[in-house]
C-alpha cells in the first residue's frame, strides 16, 4: 500500500478571474470584504501552508476602476506583480487600450502570460506565448490560454489581429499542444480560458481524452457556482468576478497515470477573518489613490436618490438615466446603451468624477446609425433570444425614454412595440445611437449588417466620448431621477 500511496502528490490550485481593476477592500456589515490587499494575503498564506501551491488568473485583470484606466492598466501590472501569480491568461478587456499597449503591458509583467490563439493577421505569428510549463515537486504541470473569437469584440479596433475563429479551432489548437508536450510526461494539464462558462463545456466536449486535459478554470461571464460542472472527464470551474472570493482546488494527483485521482473544490470568501493583510502592497495602492483622489474627486451633480443597475439583462434606473442623456445630448430619436458598460451597481445620491469614471469606463465615440422601424424590431428581437436566458454572454441595451417594449419568450413575438404611445411604425427612419465598440460588431449584437443599416444613410460619428457627454450633462442638471417605467418587459 506504501508503495501505492507514494506516486500520489498533492497539488492546490488558487484561481481567479475577472478582477476588473477591483483593488480596494469595501465594507460590509462593518467588516472588511475583498480587495487586492487581503486577495495577496490569502495567497500567500496558502503558499505557506501548502507544499504545492500555483495561483493562476483567467483573464480581464484591467478596467473598472479609476486606478486602471488612469494609468491604462500600468498601474494594475504593478499591482499584479506584487500579487505575483504564477500563470494568467489574457481577458478581452486586456485589449481595451489597443494590443500594441498590451504587448508593452506584458513587457512589464513579472510573471508569464499565456495565450495560444491571439495572432497577427498577416503572417499568423502568436503574439503571446502559448502555454507554460511549471515544474513542482517532481510534477509538470501544463497550462494552455485561449480566447475565442467571441469575447474579443474588442480588437474588431485593431485590424491587424486575430484570433483562431472558433470552439473548433480552439479544441485543434489545445490538441496540437498537448500531443507536442505529451511526451516530456506532463503530469497534469490546466486549460486556462476566458471563454464564458458556457462556451467552456463546449469546448470540454470537443476535446480528446487522450490529450489529457484535466481542467478548466475560466473567467468571462462572471459566473459563481456552486460546485463544479464535469463534462467529458474534464473539470470546469469559475470564481465569480472580482477579489470578494477565490477559486481553490486541492486536487490528488496520481503521478502514475498522469490524471486526477480525487480533488475538493470550493471558493474562499476574502474576509478579514480568513485573510491576512499585505502591507507592501497596501502602501502601492495607497500611492495611486493619493495621485488619482486629486483629480477625481470633484462633485459632478447630486441625484435625487441613489440610482441603480442590478442586472445586464433587465430594464434598469441608471441605465435609463444614461441612455436618455445620450439621447437627448446628441439629438437622437432612440439611445440603445450597453447594460455591460455601466460597472456599478449604484450610483448616487452624490456623484463624484471617480464615481463615474468608475461607473462608465469605457470612454469611446458614439455613432449615429438610421434604421426602419421593422429592422429595429429586428435588432431588439435579437437582443432577447433565447441564449440570454440561458446564460449565454450576450450583449443587452438598455433604452432611451419613448419606447414601450413588451416580450414574450414563450412566443417569440412582441405584444407590444410602442414609440412615444404609438406602435413603432415599420417603414420610417430613426436615428439610432450607439457606442462604437457595439457599432463595430453589429452583426454579431443585432444581427443586422452595416451595409444594410447603409442604405438608409451613412453612419456618423456623433461624439468621440461618451463620458464626457455625462460629465458635461450632469454637471449641468442637479437632482436628476429615473425610475423603471416598463421601456422593456419580458414576460
Amino acid at each position: 500500500m506504501g508503495d501505492f500511496m507514494a506516486n500520489l502528490k498533492k497539488l492546490t490550485i488558487l484561481h481567479s478571474n475577472d478582477l476588473h481593476g477591483d483593488f480596494l477592500a469595501e465594507e460590509i456589515d462593518s467588516k472588511l470584504v475583498g480587495g487586492v490587499s487581503m486577495l495577496s494575503g490569502y495567497v500567500n498564506k496558502v503558499r505557506n501552508e501548502e507544499k504545492n501551491a500555483i495561483y493562476c488568473i483567467a483573464g480581464d485583470m484591467f478596467r473598472g476602476s479609476v486606478i486602471d484606466s488612469e494609468y491604462q492598466g500600468v498601474s494594475t501590472i504593478e499591482i499584479m506583480n506584487m500579487l505575483s501569480p504564477d500563470v494568467v491568461t489574457v481577458g478581452n478587456h486586456e485589449t481595451d487600450y489597443g494590443v500594441s499597449h498590451l504587448l508593452f503591458i506584458e513587457k512589464c509583467a513579472k510573471f508569464p502570460i499565456i495565450n495560444a490563439n491571439l495572432h497577427i493577421k498577416t503572417n499568423g505569428a502568436r503574439l503571446f506565448k502559448p502555454h507554460h510549463i511549471i515544474e513542482i515537486d517532481g510534477m509538470k504541470v501544463l497550462f494552455i490560454g485561449i480566447l475565442t473569437e467571441d469575447v474579443l469584440s474588442q480588437t474588431k479596433n485593431d485590424g491587424l489581429v486575430g484570433t483562431f475563429v472558433d470552439i473548433d479551432e480552439a479544441a485543434m489548437t489545445v490538441g496540437r499542444i498537448c500531443n507536442a508536450y505529451n511526451r516530456i510526461d506532463i503530469d497534469f494539464t490546466v486549460l486556462l480560458t476566458h471563454i464564458g462558462f458556457e462556451e467552456d463545456k463546449k469546448l470540454a466536449a470537443k476535446l480528446d481524452p487522450a490529450w489529457g486535459v484535466d481542467i478548466i478554470v475560466g473567467g468571462h461571464s462572471h459566473t459563481f457556482i456552486e460546485k463544479p460542472a464535469v463534462v467529458n472527464d474534464i473539470v470546469i470551474v469559475q470564481a465569480g468576478t472580482g477579489t470578494d472570493q477565490i477559486g481553490r482546488f486541492d486536487i490528488l494527483i496520481d503521478t502514475d497515470n498522469n490524471c486526477i485521482d480525487s480533488y475538493t473544490w470550493t471558493t474562499v470568501p476574502i474576509k478579514e477573518d480568513n485573510c491576512p493583510r499585505d502591507e507592501a502592497l497596501e502602501k502601492t495602492l495607497k500611492f495611486y489613490k493619493s495621485k488619482t483622489d486629486v483629480k477625481y474627486s470633484r462633485l459632478v451633480t447630486r441625484l435625487k436618490k441613489q440610482l441603480t443597475h442590478p442586472s445586464r439583462t433587465q430594464e434598469t434606473a441608471l441605465g435609463g438615466l444614461f441612455s436618455d442623456i445620450m439621447r437627448e445630448s446628441l439629438g437622437l430619436d432612440i439611445m440603445l446603451l450597453g447594460s455591460g458598460s455601466v460597472r456599478s451597481t449604484e450610483l448616487g445620491p452624490i456623484v463624484l468624477f471617480s464615481d463615474l469614471c468608475e461607473c462608465f469606463p469605457y470612454d469611446d465615440a458614439a455613432y449615429m446609425i438610421k434604421v426602419t422601424g421593422a429592422q429595429f424590431k429586428r435588432m431588439i428581437k435579437h437582443m432577447v433570444r433565447d441564449g440570454v436566458w440561458a446564460g449565454e454572454h450576450c450583449e443587452f441595451y438598455q433604452l432611451s425614454t419613448g419606447l414601450r417594449v413588451t416580450y414574450d419568450r414563450a412566443t417569440h413575438e412582441y405584444i407590444r412595440f410602442d414609440f412615444h404611445g404609438e406602435p413603432i411604425d415599420d417603414n420610417k427612419i430613426y436615428k439610432v445611437g450607439l457606442q462604437q465598440f457595439h457599432f463595430n460588431n453589429l452583426e454579431d449584437f443585432f444581427a443586422i449588417s452595416l451595409d444594410e443599416v447603409s442604405e438608409n444613410g451613412k453612419p456618423v460619428v456623433i461624439s468621440t466620448s461618451c463620458r464626457s457627454i455625462f460629465d458635461e450633462y450632469l454637471s449641468n442638471h442637479q437632482n436628476l431621477d429615473r425610475d423603471i417605467t416598463g421601456r422593456l418587459v419580458i414576460i
